[in-house]
C-alpha cells in the first residue's frame, strides 16, 4: 500500500512502482489535475469513500479515531482484492487508506507499506489550485493525514520518502527502495515537472506542523 497525504507525491511513487513491475489493476491513468493519472484503483477509492461516508466522514473531513469496519465492508473489500489472485507483486494507492488503514491491515496481515510526504505549504498550494481550499483547512488536513502516516511508520518502519527533495536525490533513494521490494527500476522515469507544480513557501508555520514535518524528515530515507 502506498501511503501519504493527497498532493504529496503518492502518484509519482505509485507510478514509479508500477513501472518497476508492481501490478496496480484497473487504475486512473489521466485526470485534469494530474496528466499522468493518480494511479488509483477507482473501485478501491469508491469503497474507501463509502466506508467514510457511512460514518459521516470524507477525505476532507477525516475521522479522529480508528474506523471499525463492518463484516459487510470486509466482505466487499475481499471482492475487490480477488482481482489480484495469483499476482506475485501487487499494490494500490489512495490517500484515504490512511484514514482506514486498520481495516486493510486486518484484511491483509502481510500488507507492506511505502510512504511519501511533502511540505505543508506545497500541499496547501496544490489543494488551493485544485479546489480553492483555504490554507487553514489544507494545513488541518495535512496534519491529520501525516499524524497517521508517522504513527503507522513508527509501528512498522517502512520506506519513507520526502517529495520535496531534488529529483536526482529522490530517484536515487527510490531505486534503493525498489531494490528492497524486489522490483527493477525502469530506465524511463515516471517523474515529470507536471507532478511538482508547487514548491515549499517560506512562511511561519504553526508549531505543530513544523514539528511534525521535521520528525517526518528525520524518519525519511
Amino acid at each position: 500500500m502506498v501511503v501519504g497525504m493527497h498532493r504529496s507525491g503518492t502518484s509519482f511513487l505509485t507510478g514509479s512502482l508500477q513501472q518497476a513491475g508492481l501490478e496496480l489493476g484497473n487504475i486512473s491513468a489521466w485526470n485534469p489535475h494530474n496528466l499522468k493519472g493518480n494511479r488509483e484503483n477507482l473501485e478501491i477509492v469508491a469503497f474507501n469513500d463509502e466506508v467514510l461516508a457511512a460514518r459521516g466522514f470524507a477525505w476532507d473531513n477525516p475521522p479522529d479515531a480508528p474506523v471499525m469496519w463492518t463484516e459487510a465492508e470486509y466482505a466487499r473489500a475481499r471482492q475487490l482484492i480477488v482481482y489480484y489472485d495469483g499476482v506475485a507483486r501487487w499494490g494500490f494507492k489512495d490517500p484515504r487508506t490512511l484514514l482506514l488503514v486498520e481495516g486493510w491491515q486486518h484484511l491483509l496481515p502481510e500488507l507492506r507499506f511505502v510512504g511519501i510526504f511533502r511540505h505543508p505549504t506545497a500541499v496547501a498550494q496544490s489543494l488551493a489550485a485544485r479546489g480553492e481550499m483555504p490554507q487553514e483547512q489544507a494545513f488541518a488536513l495535512w496534519l491529520a493525514y501525516n499524524k497517521r502516516l508517522l504513527k503507522l511508520y513508527r509501528q512498522t518502519k517502512f520506506p519513507l520518502l520526502c517529495f520535496d527533495e531534488d529529483e536526482a536525490v529522490l530517484h536515487r533513494k527510490l531505486d534503493v527502495v525498489l531494490d528492497e521490494l524486489g522490483l527493477e527500476p525502469s530506465p524511463e522515469r515516471f517523474f515529470s515537472a507536471d507532478l511538482k507544480h508547487h514548491k515549499q513557501v517560506r512562511q511561519p508555520l504553526p508549531a505543530e506542523l513544523q514539528k511534525l514535518y521535521r520528525e517526518l524528515c528525520r524518519c525519511a530515507r
